[in-house]
Parts: C-alpha cells; sequence; structure tokens
C-alpha cells in the first residue's frame, strides 16, 4: 500500500490567499467566526463555518448549512478566488512564527493505511463530530482541512523540504497570531517519486491533531470504493522534532465543599505544596501550578506516585485527574463534567488568573506541556490520552490547499 499520494489542490489565487486564509474550523465558535469573516467575502470561514451567513440562529448542523457550504465554494471557483491545479502535485508547506519555524509536507495519505493503524490515533472520537465532517465532505466533494501528522527520524525528508523552501514561495501570508503561513509546490516528478518511497519506508505515522477529520475520511472512503480520490485523505506531515506541543491548563469551578485551606492540606497528601512568589509554569514533568484565592502554588507530585510503566498513567495530565482531580474533587469524567474547563497554553497564564479572580472558577492548574515522545508511545501501545491533553502551535489554516473528490 502506498503510504501517501500527490493530488492536484484547489489553493487561492495568490491575490486573494491573504484573504482566504482562515483558523481551523473547530477553533472558533460561530459567533467568533461571524465577526472574524466580516468584511472579507472571500475567507475560507465562508466555507468551513457557512453558518454565518445564515440567520444567527440557525443549527449549525442543519442541512442548509453544508448546502450553504458547497454553494459558497462553487461560487470562489466560479470567482477563480479558488483554483485547482492542473496535475498531482506534493505541496511543502512552511509555519513560522517570531521563535518557531516547522517545515512539513502536504500530501495525501492512504485511508487504508489509517485503517490498519499505520497513521496511528490517540484519542477517541465523538459521533456527533465525526457525523459533522462526514456531511462537510459530502457536501463539498472535497476534504478542506488538513489533518496535522507527524513523521519519524527522516533526515532525507527534512533536507528536500528544507531545500525547497530556498526557492520562491507559491503562497506567503501572514495569519492570525502572526503566524507565517508559505506553500510551495512540488511538481517536480523526481522529487515527487523521492519523497513517496521516503514516506513509504516509514514505519508509521502519528495523527497529531485531526483525529475527527480523518475518521470522517475514512467513513467517506467506505462509502465511496470505487473512487480512487477518496480512498485518500488531506495531510500535512512535519518532522515529529519540529512540531511544538503547548499546555493545555484546567480550571475548576469549586473546590467541592472545601475551604481554600482544607484543599491545599488535602492536596498535600499526593503533593508537595509550596507558595509561589508568582505565575508557574512548570519546568517539567511531575510539576504543576496552582492558582487559588488570588495566590499561585508549586505543586510536585510524589515520586512513588509518578512512576509507571503504563504510557497513559504516567502523564501529567493522568496525575493530575487520578490524583486530585477525581479523588479531591470528584470529577471523574473530564469530558461530561461542567465542573472543569481547559485552557490552551496560547492564552497564556494570566488567562487563568482572570477566570479565577473573576469568580468564575475556584482555581486553575497549569501543566508542564505533553512531549511528542510520549503522544507516539501511547499511540504506538494502541492507547488514548486523557482529553485535552495537547495544544499544537501554531495551527494550520484553512484554505490554502484543499483535495477535491472526483
Amino acid at each position: 500500500m502506498q503510504l501517501i499520494h500527490p493530488f492536484a489542490g484547489l489553493r487561492p489565487a495568490p491575490e486573494h490567499a491573504a484573504e482566504v486564509a482562515a483558523p481551523p474550523y473547530d477553533v472558533l465558535s460561530s459567533a467568533e467566526a461571524r465577526e472574524r469573516a466580516a468584511g472579507k467575502r472571500w475567507s475560507f470561514l465562508h466555507i468551513s463555518k457557512p453558518e454565518i451567513d445564515l440567520p444567527a440562529d440557525t443549527d449549525p448542523f442543519a442541512p442548509q448549512v453544508y448546502a450553504k457550504a458547497a454553494e459558497n465554494l462553487r461560487g470562489m471557483i466560479a470567482h477563480g478566488v479558488l483554483r485547482r491545479d492542473a496535475r498531482p502535485c506534493f505541496y511543502v508547506y512552511r509555519l513560522r512564527t517570531a521563535s518557531h519555524t516547522q517545515i512539513g509536507l502536504a500530501l495525501t495519505a492512504a485511508v487504508a493505511d489509517y485503517d490498519s493503524n499505520r497513521i496511528r490515533r490517540h484519542e477517541y472520537t465523538r459521533p456527533d463530530k465525526e457525523d459533522d465532517r462526514v456531511r462537510q465532505i459530502e457536501a463539498l466533494d472535497a476534504q478542506t482541512g488538513p489533518v496535522l501528522l507527524a513523521y519519524p527520524d527522516a533526515p532525507e525528508v527534512d533536507d528536500i523540504l528544507g531545500r525547497w523552501t530556498q526557492r520562491p514561495p507559491a503562497t506567503d501570508v501572514e495569519a492570525d497570531g502572526g503566524v507565517r503561513h508559505a506553500i510551495w509546490v512540488v511538481d517536480d516528478a523526481p522529487a515527487i517519486a523521492t519523497l513517496t518511497r521516503a514516506f513509504d519506508a516509514m514505519p508509521v505515522l502519528y495523527i497529531a491533531d485531526g483525529h475527527h477529520r480523518s475518521a470522517a475520511a475514512s467513513r467517506v472512503a467506505a462509502a465511496r470504493r470505487g473512487q480512487a480520490s477518496a480512498q485518500r485523505f488531506l495531510a500535512v506531515a512535519f518532522a515529529h522534532h519540529q512540531m511544538r506541543i503547548l499546555d493545555y491548563n484546567r480550571l475548576v469551578r469549586d473546590l467541592h465543599g472545601m475551604t481554600a485551606a482544607q484543599f491545599l492540606a488535602r492536596i498535600g497528601q499526593a503533593f508537595s505544596v509550596e507558595q509561589a512568589g508568582g505565575a508557574v509554569r512548570p519546568a517539567g514533568p511531575g510539576e504543576f501550578g496552582l492558582y487559588l484565592a488570588g495566590a499561585w502554588h508549586r505543586l510536585r507530585i510524589r515520586a512513588d506516585l509518578a512512576r509507571s510503566d503504563d504510557p497513559v498513567r504516567c502523564l501529567d495530565v493522568s496525575l493530575l485527574a487520578d490524583h486530585l482531580l477525581e479523588p479531591v474533587l470528584g470529577i471523574v469524567d473530564p469530558r461530561t463534567d461542567r465542573r472543569i474547563d481547559f485552557v490552551g497554553g496560547g492564552r497564556g497564564l494570566g488567562e487563568l488568573e482572570r477566570r479565577v479572580d473573576s469568580g468564575e472558577m475556584a482555581a486553575a492548574f497549569s501543566l508542564h506541556p505533553t512531549r511528542m515522545r510520549d503522544l507516539m508511545a501511547v499511540a504506538d501501545a494502541g492507547r488514548v490520552m486523557p482529553p485535552k491533553s495537547t495544544w499544537f502551535e501554531p495551527k494550520l489554516a484553512d484554505g490554502l490547499v484543499s483535495h477535491v473528490l472526483d
């Protein structure tokens, strides 16, 4: 089975690329998307969040929403805003911030390798979210949100991608948060063949972000067995050592009937507790910050509790859940318990302080970011991580390259 394939990408015309580029569909609410797209006729949010073009009380999962997405996509193609390349290509995709650069390859990956677990996952998916992505793909006859993949050590691939970026890019735009997105078209047959062989030699790829998109692509592939393009899904693969995972922090609404002093005493059974002079950004695994009653504390898990051969149980998100959230606060299932909320590290520790100081939340916990090697170990073991374990940044943009099913 060939792991990756080039494809004839649907991309914005250069003069429209900056307006088309949009945040991933799942990081904005409908209200936020409506605000972001205001005055931007060609924002890809009109395709990825098409409810913004319907009455505000429209159910975002109603049939007319997917129909509107298809109408908007056809309109952007008809006006020449989006154009399809004449032949299959790969696309080098570089993400750059002031402090970080990563270079990946936009490709289509074999659904069969996803189904066989050669492309490995580490999260559960929800049927309702899968259904949404299936309806979007079916309505558009296209996959528009790339799955974020990580590949194992492959110096040859790293070298090819790095050298390709020495050429002028086809697209180079600055999007949200000062992230610069640049794309190069790899239409050279020898380079395509070399990259294809190099990826075929890899034993596995890892899904970093996009579990619902890949699961939906698998369902569409099963329904369209005779359609070759539907047997692949849109992805961008980066070297695992280039990818950056930020902390994914927790807030709780109450202390389960305890006073602040009682709570600190109770957690002292499993953690050392030390008051800190300022915001605590954990320096390494097993260390946590706690913001409570206007003060920060540094928590360290007892060494005997942190030791485990289980790749899931030794994660910091698991240690906090198993030794504090559940036994002390009674939060058994963070997927469904409304007493807990999550804040991606991109918002900073100040967001934790703000929400506690406002009275909305009783306490906040800062965590050390999950490491890529831990994610890969969990996936290799066929296990899943607790919810909200990873927050990848910078994020890919929607709209810069899409995969048409034909």
